[in-house]
């Protein structure tokens, strides 16, 4: 009969074992599985008995909490004996786990239960079993009615041990066809199959790759396996991956492991039927992904993004490479069930490094059977973090955690303060993880890699960036009615573009009250992998002053060293900030804005950041071309943040940075309200040209209501300060309105200081059109200022007329 039942309360008066401290009298083994009944038998599990035996049966154990259930087989009290489906148990060495546990207490609760698990259990029928510990073992156990010849036919496959042989991996579906002929009750539990195939698929796999490039890196297969060719490195890496199966590339940002896993599962394709592969990577870089698979691929690729019900269809999709990010991985698992991947890549896998994460868990669920884990930083801070890392590829390679610390950490007074016998992790390691610095290819690199990094925008940013971008459309569709524009549309136009751009980086650009962005938190992301480099140097570029305070405050939070460089620094400290930056090795980032882009030699830098990425091609030359320069002895990396969905985008799908108007105008060049008719076109054509080509913004995915991203998945909160309100009076409305608008023209009038960040601001002065007019020109406010001033006027309108 089927029941629930709930484990029974532990005795207050039993001593517990410490959980952070081994007992002296406990060895390590014995402790852990104290910890483990300890914790089994306290836990309000439901239980239910799936066979007749009341005692000798298999039970189903579920966890109310997690809805997660697991088959737990009794047997025997002694260890080994039982049996659970979980994790823990496959890979603790210990024989028992907390599921066992929980169910032996209710088991031994039952009358004469103590006397019959004492007398042991032999069960009719035979059985074949996986036998967890430091080695997997195939194990046949004859029942009480066991056949005779079943037993002969086992001889022959199994040793004296009754483990299966190396020789009985081959025949081993023979073996079990002719064994249930002969007795049809044997039985086979679900996880025996699987680790056979795995055994058999190391054999097959390691002899298919050898045949099909039998030169290694020097066989003519590997000359067209992508459209581009590959560093000799780079083909070492993907032959690595084929190889292993299940491997983790550890190379050093900028060695391509991108492109060396898009190589690894071409080849796969090619050669090891895999027609499904899944990658799933920071948001940042889907699109990055997928444009790497349209320069060095032929497959067909789908970017995983909107709603579930959008995401449910895109899973679904014939195509070769699926790309999602982990913020949705744990959402998405029955999806990712259905699809059913054949290789899974996961890129920045230091994203799992904290095995309590949810991300972490989901990602261990996914069941495939080859895997490509990249991370330039595989080891940040703890030993703990490669552990769940390796767990991903193989959890069986490192064996039981608490055995790994044990022999790796040292301790003092309970605290880690270094590490041991490293080496022997290496050599346990050297089959699945590869790993190459630039150092050791440094003559097969090129003299540049870039890398766009395309960051999604949050809700708020997309909002201010649709405001500005309707401005932008209905000037541009008036030029384009009446090829005239005034001279408040000129500037209007002009401030609406540049008000996108700077909403790209960060609503606090706009607005210092708010900081809604997410690019200063990416960057984070990678200068935490960039700076694990010894001696690495990294020069950071934006326009705009606000955002180099966004970066100083994090840069702080880290103890990070670093100078900035702008515009309002006079000549001698300009020279004393380089030369801290060149000498000191504690100072490893130059904050710049495009001041710095002329006439410094910061070549002792071999990373350069564009936070947001100039319009003008020159300017971004100039950027790049202080480090990237004669005497540079290393490959310069240039990482471009650029938001997603937004002017950024566009500006760089339809211009490819050219050499235009537009570009002179926002990147510094002349900015006077009137232009001539012809160089107005230009520009208007260029901007229909970008924002015809920005594409539908991808604001941060934020999940459903049912999803609820857990507190270390999302990003930073902020605490955004509420717009003092206005006063009631009109009157009062207008008055404050004049205020700003005359403050506005005021920070107009010439300046001892450069330092400006929204340039150019210039005077107000006399000019002469092209007909030789005489005019005043006053550059234009921001357009909130003129509408808030319009609202006002009218307000005051509106009173005076009751009256």
């Amino acid at each position: 009969m089927k029941r629930a039942a709930k484990a029974p309360r532990k005795k207050p008066d039993v001593q517990r074992v410490s959980r952070l401290h081994q007992p002296p009298e406990l060895s390590l083994e014995a402790w852990q599985r104290e910890l483990r009944r300890q914790f089994g038998r306290e836990q309000k599990f439901e239980l239910e008995n799936l066979g007749d035996h009341p005692i000798f049966s298999d039970f189903r154990v579920t966890n109310p909490a997690s809805k997660n259930t697991y088959r737990v087989a009794i047997r025997d009290t002694e260890l080994g004996r039982n049996y659970c489906s979980c994790a823990d148990f496959r890979t603790n060495h210990l024989g028992t786990c907390k599921h066992i546990e929980f169910t032996l207490a209710n088991v031994l609760a039952k009358r004469g239960a103590k006397q019959a698990l004492a007398a042991g259990y032999e069960p009719e029928y035979s059985s074949i079993s996986l036998e967890y510990g430091p080695q997997r073992h195939v194990r046949f156990r004859a029942g009480s009615k066991c056949p005779r010849a079943v037993i002969r036919l086992a001889e022959r496959h199994f040793d004296r041990n009754s483990r299966l042989t190396p020789f009985g991996f081959g025949a081993f579906d023979r073996f079990v066809a002719e064994a249930r002929t002969i007795d049809p009750e044997l039985r086979m539990y679900e996880d025996v199959l699987p680790f056979v195939a795995e055994v058999r698929d190391v054999k097959r796999r390691e002899e298919t790759i050898r045949t099909a490039f039998p030169d290694g890196i020097a066989s003519r297969a590997l000359d067209g396996i992508l459209k581009q060719p590959l560093y000799d490195y780079q083909k070492e890496g993907a032959l690595f991956a084929a190889r292993a199966g299940r491997s983790l590339l550890g190379d050093e940002m900028g060695l391509g492991k991108t492109i060396q896993a898009i190589a690894a599962a071409e080849i796969m394709a090619r050669n090891l039927g895999v027609a499904r592969v899944l990658i799933i990577c920071p948001a940042s870089l889907k699109h990055q992904w997928e444009r790497e698979i349209g320069a060095f691929s032929e497959r067909s690729v789908t970017v995983i993004q909107g709603g579930r019900r959008v995401r449910d269809d895109l899973f679904a999709a014939d195509t070769f490479f699926k790309i999602t990010n982990y913020d949705t991985v744990h959402y998405d698992l029955a999806f990712i069930r259905r699809l059913a991947p054949d290789i899974v890549i996961l890129d920045e896998a230091q994203r799992i490094k904290n095995w309590n994460t949810r991300a972490a868990r989901s990602i261990k669920q996914i069941a495939s059977p080859y895997a490509v884990v990249l991370t330039g930083t595989p080891l940040e801070n703890r030993i703990e973090e490669l552990v769940s890392i390796v767990e991903f590829i193989d959890p069986f390679r490192l064996g039981p955690t608490f055995r790994f610390l044990e022999n790796h950490q040292v301790l003092e007074e309970g605290r880690v303060v270094g590490y041991r016998d490293l080496g022997k992790v290496t050599k346990s390691l050297q089959s699945v993880v590869i790993r190459r610095r630039k150092s050791e290819v440094l003559k097969q690199l090129p003299e540049r890699i870039e890398k766009h990094y395309f960051i999604p925008i949050t809700p708020q940013q997309a909002s201010l960036h649709a405001e500005h971008r309707e401005t932008v459309a209905r000037i541009a569709a008036k030029w384009k009615r009446y090829h005239f524009l005034s001279d408040a549309d000129q500037r209007q136009l002009l401030v609406a573009l540049q008000y996108m751009r700077m909403v790209c980086d960060s609503t606090y650009l706009l607005d210092e009250r708010a900081d809604h962005g997410t690019k200063v938190g990416e960057l984070m992301t990678i200068l935490d992998e960039v700076l694990q480099e010894e001696g690495v140097k990294v020069v950071v570029f934006s326009e705009w002053l606000r955002m180099h305070e966004l970066l100083k405050r994090s840069f702080a939070e880290r103890g990070w060293g670093h100078v900035l460089f702008h515009g309002g620094i006079d000549t001698r400290q300009r020279r004393d900030l380089v030369d801290r930056f060149r000498a000191e090795s504690e100072c490893r980032i130059f904050l710049s804005t495009d001041a710095g882009g002329v006439g410094l030699n910061l070549q002792n830098a071999s990373v350069v950041v564009n936070v947001d990425v100039p319009w003008n091609p020159a300017v971004l030359e100039q950027r790049i071309g202080r480090v990237h320069r004669i005497g540079q002895a290393r490959p310069v990396r240039v990482i471009n943040l650029v938001a997603q969905g937004t002017i950024e985008q566009g500006m760089l799908t339809v211009l490819r940075f050219k050499k235009s108007l537009f570009a002179g105008v926002l990147d510094g060049g002349e900015t006077e309200v009137f232009l001539g008719k012809s160089r107005l076109g230009r520009l208007l054509e260029d901007v229909e040209s970008v924002t015809r080509a920005v594409p539908q913004p991808q604001p941060v995915e934020m999940p459903a209501p049912e999803d609820t991203v857990p507190l270390e998945e999302t990003a930073p909160v902020v605490l955004e300060i509420p717009e003092p309100a206005m006063a009631s009076s009109p009157l009062a409305q207008l008055i404050e309105s004049g205020v700003a608008l005359l403050q506005q023209f005021t920070t107009s009038l010439p300046t001892q200081s450069n330092s400006e960040e929204t340039r150019p601001r210039r005077p107000i002065e006399a000019r002469r059109d092209e007909n030789g007019d005489l005019f005043l020109a006053i550059p234009m406010p921001r357009p909130e200022t003129l509408t808030r001033v319009a609202e006002a006027l009218q307000g005051l309108l509106t009173e005076l007329t009751k009256r």
